[in-house]
Parts: structure tokens; C-alpha cells; sequence
């Protein structure tokens, strides 16, 4: 499945986060990540993020998609990662 994730965690939590998604995830700009993966890397993903998070102040969103044939992607501007998959 490839996925779309974002969060906003708080200050002191917020590197951590980034750890763990780079694990997981191709990193595409501040708290934006992308990238295939399997589901049992999608639910430890979840669950190493939930650990960190303080639910009561930080969100995290994630997109997902069985198929990639309906998706587009455009950025306008400065890209943040250009090693970025290629669809």
C-alpha cells in the first residue's frame, strides 16, 4: 500500500517522530512523509508513534491507498526532498 502521513507533534517530541518515520517512510518536507509499505509496517509505525505522542495535544494523519493508478502528484515551488519516489 503507499501511504501519505503527516503530523504535528509538540517541541520536545517532535525529533523522535522524525526518527521514526524516516525508519518507515521517504521523508518529503517538514512533518510530511511518503512512501509504499506493508501493513504490518503501517501498524508498527502507528503503534512506535502513539508511544511518543501526547493524544491530548499532538495529531497525526495518515492517508492510505491500495492503488496508485487514480494518484497524482505536483509540487509547485521548492521540493524538500528530490529523492522522492517517481509515479
Amino acid at each position: 500500500m503507499f501511504v501519505i502521513l503527516f503530523y504535528d507533534f509538540g517541541e520536545k517530541r517532535v525529533g523522535k517522530a522524525l526518527k521514526i518515520c524516516r525508519k518507515y517512510l521517504t521523508w518529503i518536507q517538514n512533518s510530511v512523509f511518503e512512501g509504499e509499505i506493508t501493513e504490518a509496517n503501517v501498524r508498527k509505525l502507528k503503534y512506535e508513534l502513539e508511544r511518543i505522542m501526547d493524544k491530548s495535544y499532538d495529531s497525526l494523519i495518515i492517508y492510505s491507498f491500495s492503488s496508485m493508478k487514480y494518484y497524482k502528484r505536483e509540487v509547485i515551488g521548492v521540493e524538500k526532498n528530490p529523492n522522492t519516489i517517481f509515479l
